[in-house]
This record gives structure tokens, sequence and C-alpha cells, in this order.
């Protein structure tokens, strides 16, 4: 919200001003009727050194005051905050102490991870927070790291290895790479159109589809992994040491006798400089043995980021990712929840809301389909409310039409699926299961979604 500012760090003028612009920022959210999904209010951005306390008097008493500004006008919007600029364990004691006692806790808890030590300790400042949370009877917040990376790291793909590797492990909701460079450059990873360094291993990771998995680091070599069961492809991004190395991957009795490994590397470079491509470091069979594979990583360079590719010996056994979870889905105004019945042991369920933009419940797939044409989709789904329910289905920004779920045997019960049909593009398309969405007409009762299942016609 300080951004309304023009200048950097922020130049309080009076309380009448912050009023008049938190009230305007507030009313045109409200005005924006057709606008779903606003993350939140960010009330304040650094404020342990961009609050003016001369002027505007303490923190904690400005948080309370302009938490209370918005809740007048906006009762359901989530708020992030406090935005710190690095994990103080003191400063957010104060913090929650006060806001709960004033009733006004943040729906998102956020902070900053910029300094140029911080990238093996993300998991220590979690568990310090939740150690705090639990101390005063606080309830887990969804934790926002919405800027990360010093200037010295970000052309380094090893230290972004490390932090992605961080965020997944300790159930990070999101995390955002800092802005400290030149407009157009999506964050420090393209100059003039073309990716340096880091980019490819932040496209590694954008690439992982299916299901995350644990990924048990080694002093400091980490990283993340993903495995696609549909097509049974194993992805790690990793880094952070050098020697001589190896990293090991389990779970692969599905996969045959043998299982083919491409090893690919991106080495550190100035933002400025091009790197046109990964290399290809070796394309190798590997027998596996009690369902594992230990790849050899020789002469590992720190600074740079490695990936593994694993897929059967006669390579993935589908074109396209054909089953996408719930609960891996963009989730709006709705829930991920557990159940032993869900395909995934995750489902998504309280997709309630209908009543306005800020309250519309939604789930948003991101697809990735390799051919254009009819695809037949299978929605598996629970309804316990013992009568047919409906969700609006759209897609690609399209007109809606409506599903129609059959009662099943009760909540977090999938046994279930219902089809529909759709006509996607080539490449991303986003499909829309929703309760409540702009120009939608009304539903009827409630449905969970499990997963979705896409097969071409």
């Amino acid at each position: 919200m300080p951004d309304v500012y023009p200048d950097f760090p922020y130049g309080w003028v009076s309380w009448d001003d912050w009023t008049n612009k938190v009230n305007t920022m507030v009313q045109a959210r409200l005005d924006a009727t057709t606008t779903t999904g606003v993350d939140g209010w960010e009330l304040w951005n650094e404020p342990d050194w961009t609050w003016d306390t001369t002027k505007a008097g303490s923190y904690l008493d400005g948080w309370t005051r302009t938490f209370r500004l918005v809740r007048l006008k906006d009762a359901s919007t989530p708020i992030v905050g406090p935005s710190y600029s690095r994990y103080d364990h003191q400063w957010l004691l104060d913090f929650l102490t006060r806001a709960k006692a004033d009733g006004t806790l943040p729906d998102v808890i956020s902070w900053h991870e910029l300094d140029d030590g911080v990238w093996n300790s993300i998991d220590e400042h979690v568990a310090d927070y939740r150690a705090i949370e639990t101390s005063l009877g606080i309830s887990p917040r969804p934790i926002s790291i919405n800027e990360y990376g010093s200037p010295s790291q970000v052309d380094t793909p090893s230290v972004a290895a490390h932090f992605i590797a961080q965020f997944e492990r300790t159930g990070v909701r999101d995390a955002e790479r800092a802005y400290w460079y030149e407009s157009g450059t999506v964050g420090g990873l393209v100059w003039n159109n073309q990716p340096a360094g880091s980019y490819w291993l932040y496209k590694w990771y954008g690439e992982m589809a299916g299901n995350m998995l644990a990924v048990t680091p080694s002093g400091d070599l980490d990283g993340f992994a993903s495995y696609d069961s549909t097509r049974k492809i194993v992805n790690v991004a990793f880094g952070g040491t050098y020697g001589d190395n190896a990293v090991q991957v389990r779970g692969l009795s599905g996969f045959g006798a043998q299982a083919q490994v491409t090893l690919n590397y991106t080495p550190p470079s100035d933002r400025k400089t091009a790197v046109a491509a990964p290399t290809t470091l070796s394309k190798t069979t590997y027998t596996i043995v009690n369902g594992a594979i230990t790849v050899p990583i020789l002469n590992q360079d720190y600074l740079g980021a490695y990936q593994l590719v694993v897929t059967p010996n006669t390579g993935p056994t589908t074109a396209y990712q054909q089953v996408y979870e719930a609960e891996n889905a963009t989730v709006v105004n709705a829930a991920r929840l557990n159940s032993t019945s869900a395909s995934n042991g995750g489902y998504v369920g309280r997709i309630d809301g209908s009543s306005n933009a800020r309250d519309d419940s939604f789930v948003d797939f991101l697809v990735d389909v390799p051919t254009a044409g009819a695809y037949s989709m299978a929605i598996r789904y629970a309804n316990g409310t013992g009568a047919i329910s409906t969700q609006g289905f759209a897609y690609n920004g399209g007109a809606w039409s409506t599903v129609s779920y059959p009662p099943t045997t009760g909540w977090g019960q999938f046994t279930n699926s219902v089809s529909t049909t759709l006509t996607l593009r080539s490449g991303f398309n986003t499909i829309r299961l929703a309760k409540g969405s702009p120009f939608l007409g009304a539903t009827s009762g409630y449905a969970e979604l499990d997963s979705i299942t896409l097969t071409k016609q």
C-alpha cells in the first residue's frame, strides 16, 4: 500500500493524508467488481527502516490503525504483514503479541530474506516463527517471503537453488525474487531478451509437473524435485557444493529394470551475460537397484546449478501430463485439505464463496498439452449434500458452462468422477472450476475437488 507514494523510501505526509490514501485504494478495490483473486493488502513495506516514527508514531500503533482502516471498508480481503526487511525473532514476537491483543493479526505473515548470509537459514527462521505462533496461541499463518536474494546472490544459480529448496521444504506459501534490476529483466533473469545463467534454474523449476517430492540435503548440497506419475518423469534441480558428489533418487520400482538419466548444467553469469542454453553433461542408462539409482556429479561447480531428468529407459510413458491434483492448482477462497481417499492424499474443499469478487471461490488448473484439439476432462470430486450440486466451468477466459456432481457417500470421500469436454490450444491453458466468479450465474450446492484427468479425443 505505501507504494502509492512517489518515492522510496516513502515520504510520509500526515495521518490525514495516509487515511485518505488508504480509503481511496480500498474503495477502488471494492469498485473493481469483476476482479478476483487479489492476494491481499500489504499494509507497509520494510517498516523497520521505512516507517517514519517521528511523524507517524510507532509502527505497532500504525499497523493497528491502518488494519482497522482497511477492515472498516473491506472485511474479507486478506491482510499481509508485517513485512520486515529481515527475520528478527524479537520484532516478530513483539508484533504478534501486540496484534493478537488488538485483534489485528495478519492473515498472511510476511518478512524479507535479503542479507548475504541467509540463503541457508530459511528453515531455521520458519521453525522459529512457528514456535512464536505456538507460544502465543496463534493459529498457523501462511508465510510469504515476498522479497529474497541480495544483489550479490541473484546471479548465482546455486544460491537460488538453496532458497527454493528451503521454501519448498518448509511450506512457505510464496516467495518472490527482489526487484533490484532494470525494468524488463524479469527479476534479473533476462537481459535484452536473452536468458542469463540463473534463468535456466527457474525454467527447470517452472517445468516441474505432478507433485513435489521430499528432498534430503547433504551438507551444502541441496535441491528440489517433482514427480509426474502420468508420464513417469522425475525432475531434480540442485546445487551448492564443489568436488565429486552424488545424488540418489529413490522410489523408482515402477520404472522397470533401468532408467534413462539426463544431467544438465547452468553456470553462474552476470545478469547482462547471456547463457543461450544449459549444457547437457551426460545421458546415461542406469540399472535400478532396490528401487533406486545413484548419479555421480563430478567436479561440481558450487556456483552453478544442475538438473537431473529421470524416466524409464524407454522414455516417458505419455506425451503430456494427464492428471492434475486440485491441491497443486491455484486455490482462491477455498482450503487445501487432506483425505486418505484423495488420489494424492490432498484435495480442495470449502469452495463456498459466491457473493462478490473478493469472496468468490474457485480453483484454476494450469494445464499443458502438446496438440490443440478436443479433450475429455474427468473431474474426481466429493459431494456430501445428498443432492446434485453444480459448479461453473470455463477455460482460457471463455464462456461459462455448468458441471453437475451427483451426491457421493460423504465429504472427503472421493469415489466418483464426472466428465466434460473442452477444446484446448497447444501449450498452456487455464481451466477454472468455480462456486462463484464474475459473470457466472447461480450454482447449486457444494462440491470438493480431488483432481482432473485430461484425455485427447
